[in-house]
């Protein structure tokens, strides 16, 4: 053994041992995304329009341009600050190891691993709510102001008046929910019956004991006295005479000497209230909310106030969390959120591990049984290639990380394994498919040398050199896609791009390296006989090309039936064949015991206010046994109430004995649909654009169109396929589809590579019937790179539940599209192009 093969067998030993370390244990190295551990998350934004409104609304005469200038002078620091005050706020929940980390466009990003329900409650109100405290005076005849108003009836938009006992109220009507819609109601409210422009009107929430929420309004000054930047601690209180609970404020020495001067100045006789035996009120405004606007009867030294109102002890505790972890610089909204039940993620960890082990046992015993000896180095290269590819992932994740930084599925440093989700275990089935590509053309080369007589290294030697070229063409195209992927993909799809493209990474390595090495120490000097190898598609002369334009129409007409309908489903209504991911709304999954008629949940869940559902059953869950219901709405909420707890209510009133319970939530806003909707167009077509100057480069021009017009044929097939059989486009099979673009690229590559090879052993032959000849030479491994990975797709397919299932299917459509287009489209494209002569590629490629 050489020197040169010592450092190969060294260095692969040094890869695996690294390999090894970084997953053991297992249990405590490799980190499960939220769709496998189960958990919450939230993608919120620092809501610039909010912060504008509220300005506008606190003070209605102010100037645009001021607003403008101050919101920038905000949004300079402002994702720093967010992200730390949401972290104190979510650390002081008691939840496990949270994520939150910045991303673009001031979005941020917050994973809470293994929160309850409550925890989970806790941290969408303590992510609303900006924590911005006020103190503000109410007008000095505040108490004649709002008596007048009732007196002559006069009533806000969206509020009716109400009476209890001797007291009048202002109550909330049906009209509230669309007004609070209109960016422009909150300025409107605030400017209501203005006795001076240095007032707004503002409305003191109150519970009455008949559980009625009530409103008490208030003419509150617009500059503050004092805010809650000096605010030292708060706690929650109980009054020991009415038992009521409430916020006690505890203010630093600075604070503490502001307010005993506010509350000395306006106490009855105080030095700017001198002629009032009354003293003012003093609002306390929370997020521009009016809590209390308590009277001030003398000035109070000790530097403490209370926030008083409809509390209970729970909502009390959290008002005093929030305010403990400070205020937010500007306030947030939530554009996506995302719940899974732990059940859910241990079924598809084990539907994830049962297809991995059907599809890897089904490549494995294909391999064996068609290349024999050589199936077998082919199979142990697979099985280094699953024990390589957590290196892969490192290294991958690692580069990617680089340029695009996504915490969610990248790792904490630069030797820990990025976090695995299901998406990424469909990368690892789909990588053991696509692993043996690499093989199948080297045996199949091969193959052709020990037919022309050569000695057994020889043919190895032969085989590898010129099959190198399409392997690292074909791979470069698909790794491209890999990029696209994570550059445009969020969340779990990056999780799939980087297993994607570390399985192809490991998989060259192993193919290329890993066998040769093997065949260089097992085959004997000597030997001329050849390996053993069947031979189920022997050599053809089929002139596929006389075919072209039957099989041209053929397509044609299925693009145009299935995206026809596919288009009218989608004008009247959207929401049957587009998934929320692009419509924006909420998936609700439920397990339930005993399924009820699907057309009584409909009833059950229209009659509690969500009139739009689409419920779908999904199966069992593995080991369980209870059943899987997906509940589909374009509403995020009903009167203001989440549509999840809505719908939970409603449907559990209705089917008591169902036994259902809530296991998974996705709700996704109308703003993140459509950047998904551009980002998924955007990478499509940088993708294709991609395999034009890519093929160019390496072919011409003519050969980049005939790739370029497959693999359009093919995503429009497996589009209108798919959604011909009733399923929804979603984030996933956009991802399925920029897969397919990368990896059907592969056999039109392998086909243009051998026309380019015959070309020039072939002066003289016609250029159309030369091609004809390169379809037959390749078609047998063309055929067998494709079954691969259909077997593995196939037990995806099989035992992979929800989205993955969904990926599966399209993988599948797409992988029988690229065969079929490999054929009858890439090569009749590119031979009209050049009009059957002969390109100029033969030569540029000497």
């Amino acid at each position: 053994m050489d020197k040169n093969a010592v450092w190969k067998w060294l260095i692969l030993f040094v890869i695996t041992a690294f390999s090894l370390v970084t997953v053991t244990p297992p249990e405590k190295k490799i980190r499960k995304g939220l769709d496998l551990a189960g958990g919450t998350s939230f993608t919120v934004q620092i809501d610039q329009e909010r912060l504008r409104s509220d300005m506008l609304a606190a003070d209605p005469g102010r100037r645009v341009e001021e607003i403008d200038a101050e919101i920038a002078g905000i949004m300079k620091d402002a994702d720093a600050r967010t992200v730390e005050v949401l972290r104190n706020r979510i650390d002081s929940l008691g939840v496990n190891e949270p994520l939150i980390a910045p991303g673009k466009d001031h979005r941020i990003l917050i994973q809470l691993p293994g929160a309850d329900p409550e925890q989970r409650a806790k941290a969408e109100k303590s992510i609303k709510d900006a924590a911005f405290l006020q103190f503000r005076l109410a007008h000095k005849d505040n108490a004649r102001l709002t008596d007048n108003l009732f007196n002559a009836n006069k009533v806000p938009e969206g509020y009716t008046i109400v009476e209890a006992g001797s007291r009048k109220y202002y109550a909330r009507t049906k009209a509230y929910d669309e007004l609070i819609k209109d960016p422009g109601y909150a300025r409107r409210l605030a400017s209501f019956e203005q006795p001076d422009p240095s007032y707004v009107f503002m409305l003191q929430p109150e519970k009455l004991r008949d559980g009625r929420e009530v409103y008490t309004p208030c003419f509150v000054r617009i500059r503050a006295e004092m805010t809650g930047e000096t605010l030292k601690r708060a706690d929650v209180e109980r009054d020991a005479v009415s038992g009521e609970v409430h916020v006690a404020l505890t203010f630093k020495p600075k604070g503490a000497n502001e307010f005993a001067k506010i509350t000395s100045y306006y106490a009855p006789h105080g030095q700017r209230n001198k002629e009032s035996e009354v003293g003012r009120q003093l609002a306390i405004v929370l997020d521009n909310t009016l809590y209390s606007a308590p009277t001030i009867r003398e000035p109070i030294p000790s530097g403490r106030a209370v926030i008083s109102g409809s509390f209970n002890m729970a909502e009390a505790a959290l008002l005093r969390n929030i305010l403990n972890a400070g205020s937010l610089p500007a306030p947030v909204k939530i554009l996506e959120k995302r719940m899974v039940d732990a059940s859910l993620g241990r079924d598809a960890i084990r539907s994830g591990v049962t297809a991995s082990l059907i599809g890897g046992a089904l490549v494995v015993l294909f391999m064996l049984i068609y290349y024999a000896y050589c199936g077998l180095i082919a199979n142990i290269a697979l099985i280094a290639n699953m024990i390589l590819l957590p290196a892969g992932m490192i290294l991958v994740a690692g580069v990617f990380g680089f340029f695009v930084r996504d915490a969610g599925v990248s790792a904490k440093n630069m030797i820990q394994l990025p976090v695995l989700t299901m998406p990424g275990i469909a990368g690892i089935v789909l990588t053991i498919g696509m692993a043996v590509d690499a093989n199948v053309l080297i045996f199949e080369r091969m193959r052709e040398e020990f037919r022309a007589g050569k000695s057994a290294r020889a043919a190895v030697t032969a085989g590898y050199d010129r099959a190198f070229l399409a392997i690292f063409d074909s791979n470069l195209t698909t790794l491209l896609t890999g990029v696209i992927l994570f550059i445009f993909g969020s969340g779990p799809i990056r999780g799939f791009a980087i297993t994607l493209s570390a399985g192809i990474v490991v998989s060259m390595y192993t193919a290329l390296v890993l066998t040769r090495m093997i065949f260089d120490a097992t085959v004997p000097e000597m030997r001329v006989k050849p390996y053993r190898m069947l031979q189920l598609v022997r050599d053809t002369k089929i002139d596929f090309l006389a075919k072209r334009q039957v099989a041209i129409t053929f397509s044609a007409a299925v693009i145009v039936l299935t995206l026809g309908l596919f288009a009218t489903r989608l004008m009247r209504n959207p929401r049957q064949v587009m998934a929320i991911d692009f419509t924006g709304g909420s998936v609700l999954s439920y397990s339930v015991e005993n399924e009820p008629a699907i057309e009584d949940m409909r009833a059950a869940l229209k009659a509690a206010g969500v009139d739009d559902a689409i419920i779908q059953s999904q199966g069992a869950l593995e080991g369980v046994g209870d059943k899987v219901l997906q509940v589909k709405t374009g509403k995020e909420a009903v009167n203001g109430v989440a549509v999840a707890e809505v719908a939970t209510a409603g449907l559990q009133h209705a089917f008591p004995d169902a036994k259902l319970t809530l296991t998974g939530e996705e709700v996704i806003g109308s703003q993140i649909g459509s950047d998904l909707k551009r980002d998924a167009f955007w990478a499509i077509l940088i993708a294709l654009i991609g395999m034009v100057v890519y093929i160019t480069i390496r072919f011409e021009f003519g050969f980049a169109l005939g790739a370029l017009v497959a693999l359009a044929h093919d995503v429009l097939i497996t589009l209108g396929v798919f959604t011909l059989l009733d399923r929804q486009v979603s984030l996933t099979v956009v991802a399925c589809l920029l897969t397919i673009v990368g990896y059907s690229v592969n056999d039109t590559i392998v086909i243009f590579d051998r026309i380019r090879e015959d070309m020039k052993l072939n002066q003289r032959m016609p250029f159309r019937d030369l091609c004809n000849l390169s379809i037959n030479q390749t078609l047998s491994r063309t055929l067998l790179t494709s079954l691969t990975t259909l077997l593995a797709t196939g037990a995806l397919f099989l035992f992979g539940g929800g989205a993955i299932n969904d990926f599966a299917l399209c993988m599948l459509i797409g992988l029988v599209a690229g065969v079929y287009s490999t054929v009858f489209i890439a090569t009749p494209v590119m031979l009209a192009w050049y009009g059957n002569r002969r390109p100029g590629v033969a030569a540029a490629a000497k």
